[in-house]
This record gives structure tokens, C-alpha cells and sequence, in this order.
């Protein structure tokens, strides 16, 4: 790579190459460092912009200006006589140029008062015209306008071989117009920059005293703290403050929120749910203390809500039961908005939807009932309230509902903090809790005055009315309101029995018989394992209710006759299945089949292996009598004998 002397702009990868102090010499980490930085973001003390779109290259990217780069780097550019430093602005700006953009950036008040000094300089100047000296002159208006003769002096001297175009940011008050920034070291500059750009937010003052102790080591004079913080007000763009010092999220609220409009749907189009924990003391049933959770379901086209659950937490249970008083009391939405919460994302409601990122996904999963009910799923995305409407309602109820006259002493405060004066004082039974919690919903519906896009001074509930009565509404059916009451847990029928064990208990009926060993989906009422199941296929399709297949007692007679009658009923029932089918017996099986018979001559051997017998033939073995074998077993115990005694005698001679 070739660069020549006086460039002004370079690409990360001539960064990268030139190796300069201050900067990595790999480009992923130059480019990850502009980010990081926002050198697109910055511009000129005229305004210009320091990065711009590569020129004349393919592959798109971008170029800085050298006034973009940390000051090492530049100088160490301007010392190889590679880079010049020079001005980003298409022309240089003139003297004259740079006293307007002075005076252009100045208050209405300081404005007002250059032209008021140029009125009063321009009736010096035509009583010049008509005979008077110029100290007369001076005299007679100092007097008429209240101004002092030095101070019109003083005036005049500023001007003097000034146009009469240019002499307006000459006479406005202030700093001399225009005038020349103090000087800095570009490490001082650098230093107290990057200091203040930090996530810790210090102050001007801290970095300030910072940057001396600095300017200290390397011996550069320290210039003001209002010429480092002018500078940095006018070279650093708000944006890049607010990014640097406040976070990513704290830029994204610069920017005005995006409206959705609402017009184009109809009630029970669209739905919103999400979870609100009250800050409100309740004692349960058992008698623990604790806050409630509520899980609510809003309708978003009028702002309703539609159906709730208060429970200790948010969970899958009181989620799916929410969706299940919609549906039998409204009907069936088309779409629903919820976030990606372990309750609203489980497999029970959204199991089967491509875009659900939350737990393991397996092709065995059960499908999800807003799934099986062909609900549209929306993701909403994490931690942005303005993703769901139903969080303006939650905030309404955290002053209609927790501060409710019935909830005193009961009440925590929004955050530790803000405890009332009677915190902890009691503890509300959740019956009492949950009837007015249900009154202060029906009263936020019916409230009038609401000044949404659809409401336009009415209640939520007279628009959800007024659209639900003409909208097409998707009735829900006894199946589909029992498939959200129910869990769904995805079991292997017993391979040989074909019986379901579910939580200790069995379930069995004739109809899993044809289901031996398949993996299977079933719905239960997870507060009711003695009731029977609904089992469907894997695809979705419904076999049977199965009861439970409960014991009975050892002795049992009653349920002995039961087995019986059970078994008996299920032989016949077979055996009549079989009959059915009218199958041959054994006997035609037999006469059906052709008669083969082997007429092909034996084969002849066409040589023949003599064999000899080796050894004795057993006509030449003498059979041996009983005493024979006595006698010799008696010799060979002498022999052994004999043998032992020899071995104990050589090893006493060796000892």
C-alpha cells in the first residue's frame, strides 16, 4: 500500500497497516474501536462531519478524517508526513465567515444589543456627515443615548477599517467575535475527553483535576477548565454523551416513540398479557404472608380488560387458566402480544411456535394450545413497557387498586424506600383481596373520559362492546375451552400393556391398545390426577378419555369380579375382532400350498478315500477287574509319598 504525503483520509485497514501508536494494528479491532468511539457521529468545529463513505473502493465502509483519530496517532501521521492536518470544510472559512457563525450561535438578547450599539454608532456617523467633528459628535449622542463617551470610543476603535456588512458580530457584546480558542496539547484534550466519556458520569470538575495531575507528568501547559468544557460542548455531539454516559437505552429514549395505531382492528382481534405483583400484603390460605401476583389478559383495540388470575406467582398453571376464562367467556383471538417469560413462553401454551426462544425445543413437544387454536404469537421485546399496552393499566392500578381504603396498613410501597408510616400492620385474606381487586377492574373499564385512539372520551368498556357486537368473534368450543384448562405432558404408552403412568397413577382403556409403545400427548387437570385424561396423538388427533386405572384392596371381592368381567369382556371382544377378519385355519393354510417332490437321482462319489484304523481295536483291550484298579490308585499314593519325603529332606540339607 502506497499513501502519500498530506492525506487526509484513511480506512481502518490503512490504519491497521500504518501501525500507529494508540491504535491496534488489526482492523476489526480499529473498527470495533470507532464504534465503541462514534467516530461517525463526529464533526468539525464547523460542522463538517469526520467520516464519510469510502471513496472510489468497493465493498462500502467508511473513511475518517485524521481529526477523528486519537492525537498519538495524528501526530505520529503528521511526523511520517502522511497525513496533514487541515480543515474537513469544502472551502477555508474566512475571518469574516467564522465571526458570523460566532454571532449566529449568540442569544436574541445579545443580538438585540449589537444592533443597538450599530444604531447608536450609525447617528455618530451622520452627525459627522452634517458638519460636527467626530468628538462632538461622540459628546452630543453619549449624552442623548445615556451611554458613556469612552465606551462610544471604544466602539468606534473596534470598528475602525471594518466594512460596514461585517461590523454587526464586531459590536455584540462578549468575548471579542469570533476569537481565536485557546491553545491545548492534543494529549490534555484527549485525556479529559475520555475521562468524562465514561459510564461512571464524573463531573467536569473531577476530570478537570485529573487531566492537571496529568498535564503534570508530561509537562504541557493546562489550559481552563471553560476552554476544555467549551471545547467538548462543541466537538462532542449530544448523542455520543448521552451513549457514552448514560448507555445505550438512555440514546434509544432520544428518540420519539413510535405510535401504533389501533383503527384497523376490532375487539377481541388482538390481545396483550402480562404479569403485575401488587404491592399489597395477603395472608393465604395456609397461612403464609406474602404479595400477589396477577396475570391479566387486555383486549387492544379498546383497552379492556378481559380475564385475570391472582396467584402467588407467575406461572404456567395461572397463564394457561387465563387464556381458558377468555375463551369461554369472550371467544378466541386472533393474535396475542406477550413477552418471552418462562410462563407465557412455556410449552403448554406456546409449544410448536417457530420463533419461541425459550427452553429446549424438541420434535416431541406437545403443541401449545394458542398454537393448536391458531393464535398469532408476538413477541414482545424484553424490558420495553411501550411494547405493551396493558402496562398503562398496571400502572393505574397501582393507585385505584393497591391504595384501595380496604388494603390500609396493608400497603408496602412502590419500592423499599417509600414505606408508609403503617407498614406491616396487617395482612388481607386473599378472598377479600381478589373481590376487590374484580371491583376495581370493572370500575377502571367503565371509567369515563379515556383518551385513547379508539376511546375518544368513552370508557374501555363501551367501545369493547360497541365493536364486539358487529366484529366476527371466534366462539370457543367445550374442547377448546377444556384443552387450555388442561396441562399437556407428551408420555410413552407401556409397550406390552399400553397403560399411561402419569404421577404414580394409571390410566388405561381398549383404545391405547393400538398404541403400544408410542409416544403420546395427553391433558390432565394437574389439581385432579383421579380424573380421567384426554390422550391425543403426537399430530394432535384424539384417541380417547382414559380413566384412572385405580388398585384395589388385597382382598378385595367386589374388585376381583371386576377384573374378571374386565378380562373376560376384553377375550371375547378380541376374539370377535378376530372373527371378523375370517382367517383360514392351519389345515387349508396347509392344502394351499403345491406338493414338491424330489425325484433327482443321489449322487455317485467319483473317488473313493481309503481310511485305516491306528491303535488298538478294542477286541485286542483286556477289560480290568476291580482289584487291579485298587492296587494300582495304592501304588500311586506310595509313589507320592515317597516323593514328599525326598523334597522335606533336601530342604532341611539346604537350611
Amino acid at each position: 500500500m502506497k499513501l502519500g504525503g498530506g492525506k487526509e483520509w484513511f480506512t481502518a485497514s490503512e490504519l491497521a497497516e500504518l501501525a500507529l501508536p494508540g491504535l491496534s494494528t488489526a482492523r476489526n479491532k480499529i473498527n470495533q474501536r470507532a464504534r465503541d468511539e462514534v467516530w461517525a457521529l463526529k464533526v468539525s468545529a464547523t460542522g463538517a462531519p469526520l467520516a464519510r463513505p469510502r471513496m472510489g473502493a468497493k465493498g462500502g465502509g467508511l473513511e475518517y478524517h485524521l481529526s477523528a483519530l486519537p492525537a498519538a496517532a495524528r501526530s505520529a501521521l503528521v511526523a511520517r508526513g502522511v497525513g496533514v492536518v487541515a480543515d474537513v470544510s469544502s472551502a477555508p472559512e474566512t475571518g469574516s465567515a467564522a465571526k458570523w457563525r460566532w454571532y449566529a450561535a449568540q442569544t436574541d438578547k445579545t443580538k438585540a444589543e449589537a444592533e443597538r450599539r450599530m444604531a447608536i454608532i450609525a447617528l455618530v456617523e451622520t452627525y459627522e456627515s452634517v458638519g460636527l467633528t467626530r468628538s462632538a459628535a461622540v459628546a452630543s449622542v453619549a449624552g442623548q443615548r445615556g451611554v458613556g463617551a469612552s465606551t462610544l470610543w471604544d466602539w468606534l476603535t473596534r470598528i475602525q477599517g471594518i466594512p460596514h456588512s461585517d461590523r454587526l458580530p464586531i459590536l455584540a457584546p462578549g468575548k471579542a467575535c469570533g476569537g481565536k480558542e485557546a491553545e491545548m496539547d492534543d494529549r490534555l484534550w484527549e485525556y479529559f475527553k475520555s475521562d468524562y466519556l465514561r459510564p461512571e458520569a464524573p463531573t467536569y470538575a473531577d476530570c478537570y483535576r485529573r487531566t492537571t495531575e496529568y498535564a503534570g507528568t508530561i509537562d504541557a501547559p493546562m489550559p481552563s477548565l471553560k476552554a476544555l468544557t467549551r471545547r467538548l460542548q462543541r466537538e462532542i455531539d449530544p448523542r455520543v454523551v448521552i451513549l457514552r454516559r448514560k448507555g445505550a437505552d438512555a440514546l434509544r429514549q432520544t428518540l420519539p416513540p413510535q405510535t401504533r395505531s389501533v383503527r384497523d382492528l376490532h375487539a377481541l382481534e388482538a390481545v396483550n398479557i402480562d404479569g403485575h405483583k401488587f404491592d399489597v400484603f395477603v395472608r393465604w390460605p395456609d397461612g403464609r404472608i406474602g404479595r400477589p401476583l396477577m396475570v391479566a389478559i387486555q383486549d387492544l383495540y379498546s383497552r379492556m380488560f378481559l380475564s385475570w388470575r391472582i396467584d402467588e406467582s407467575e406461572s404456567a398453571l395461572s397463564t394457561r387458566l387465563v387464556f381458558a376464562d377468555l375463551f369461554r367467556d369472550w371467544g378466541i383471538p386472533k393474535a396475542c402480544v406477550l413477552d418471552n417469560g418462562r410462563a407465557f413462553a412455556s410449552k403448554e401454551l406456546t409449544g410448536g411456535a417457530k420463533s419461541r426462544y425459550r427452553f429446549k425445543i424438541r420434535d416431541t413437544d406437545p403443541t401449545g394450545v394458542l398454537v393448536a387454536l391458531g393464535i398469532a404469537i408476538h413477541w414482545a421485546l424484553p424490558f420495553r413497557g411501550q411494547s405493551k399496552p396493558i402496562e398503562r393499566g398496571f400502572r393505574d392500578f397501582c393507585q385505584s387498586i393497591a391504595k384501595h381504603p380496604a388494603f390500609a396498613g396493608a400497603y408496602t410501597g412502590n419500592k423499599p424506600d417509600a414505606k408508609p408510616e403503617n407498614y406491616g400492620e396487617k395482612a388481607i385474606p386473599i378472598e377479600v383481596f381478589r373481590e376487590v381487586v374484580a371491583r376495581g377492574i370493572a370500575a377502571h373499564n367503565a371509567r369515563e373520559g379515556r383518551r385513547t385512539e379508539t376511546a375518544n372520551g368513552s370508557s374501555f368498556g363501551a367501545v369493547f362492546r360497541e365493536s364486539y357486537a358487529t366484529a366476527p368473534i371466534g366462539k370457543a368450543t367445550d374442547e377448546q375451552v377444556r384443552l387450555a384448562m388442561l396441562s399437556a405432558e407428551s408420555v410413552r404408552c407401556h409397550r406390552k400393556t399400553g397403560e399411561i403412568v402419569l404421577e404414580g397413577n394409571r390410566y388405561w382403556s381398549a383404545e391405547l391398545s393400538a398404541h403400544h409403545g408410542e409416544l403420546l400427548t395427553i391433558r390432565f387437570d394437574p389439581d385432579n390426577l383421579h380424573s380421567e385424561i384426554q390422550v391425543y396423538t403426537q399430530a394432535g388427533e384424539f384417541i380417547a378419555t382414559v380413566p384412572v386405572y385405580a388398585p384395589v384392596g388385597f382382598f378385595d371381592k367386589a374388585g376381583a369380579k371386576a377384573r374378571a368381567k374386565l378380562e373376560a369382556d376384553y377375550k371375547r371382544k378380541v376374539r370377535d375382532m378376530a372373527k371378523a377378519e375370517q382367517l383360514l385355519d392351519a389345515a387349508d393354510l396347509a392344502a394351499m400350498l403345491p406338493d414338491y417332490e424330489d425325484e433327482t437321482p443321489a449322487p455317485q462319489a467319483g473317488v473313493v478315500r481309503p481310511v485305516r484304523h491306528r491303535g488298538h481295536t478294542v477286541a485286542q483291550i483286556k477289560p480290568v477287574t476291580q482289584r487291579q484298579q485298587l492296587a494300582a490308585v495304592e501304588q500311586a499314593n506310595l509313589d507320592i509319598i515317597d516323593r514328599l519325603a525326598a523334597a522335606r529332606t533336601k530342604l532341611r540339607s539346604v537350611q
